[in-house]
């Protein structure tokens, strides 16, 4: 039986207190919040205090956060995330950030694909899903090539400065050996 959480590429792990001061650097990068909620920096003491009081039970926290980490050297280059769990439907929503430096390299598709090994065969979802801007052709190009397929257009969903951009709702649904829509 292959390993939940690795493959060939990456794994995936809970978070460190050693963490903290990559989530720093993440959670801070204000190209990044168009795609999440942020509102405003995160200090260091804040995601040091979130690390020590994570709760990993998605059943009770309604998320996972995990850490991808390149095989070859174990170094963190990402997070990977379950998110909006919803236990009575059986989906969660899925996050990948890729630190800037290790973008361009496949660990996203590959993150995906274990968030859906985990969710799909230890948690039983149902479905996964994603809310991709339309000018995000990276992570829309990831999505699509890790399976998942465009159900739905928000439109005006993410505001960019003074203007609104329409995004994409991605799914992926767990109906069987194929996981085909």
């Amino acid at each position: 039986m292959e390993p939940l959480l690795r493959d060939d590429k990456v794994f995936l792990r809970a978070l460190e207190p050693a963490d903290a001061g990559l989530l720093y650097l993440w959670e801070n990068d204000t190209r990044l919040w168009n795609v999440g909620c942020a509102t405003a920096p995160f200090s260091l003491r804040q995601l040091e205090d979130y690390i020590a009081n994570y709760d990993a039970d998605i059943f009770s926290a309604r998320q996972l956060r995990m850490v991808v980490c390149e095989n070859s050297t174990g170094s963190a280059v990402g997070t990977a995330d379950l998110y909006d769990f919803d236990p009575v439907n059986m989906r969660a929503g899925v996050g990948i950030l890729i630190s800037e430096d290790y973008r361009g390299r496949g660990y996203g598709e590959c993150a995906i694909r274990l968030l859906e090994r985990f969710g799909f065969m230890r948690l039983n979802l149902h479905q996964l899903w994603a809310v991709v801007p339309e000018s995000n052709i990276a992570s829309r190009t990831m999505f699509d090539r890790a399976g998942y397929r465009i159900t739905g257009r928000m439109r005006s969903w993410v505001r960019c400065g003074s203007s609104y951009e329409d995004a994409y709702l991605y799914q992926r649904l767990n109906i069987g050996a194929n996981r085909e829509i």
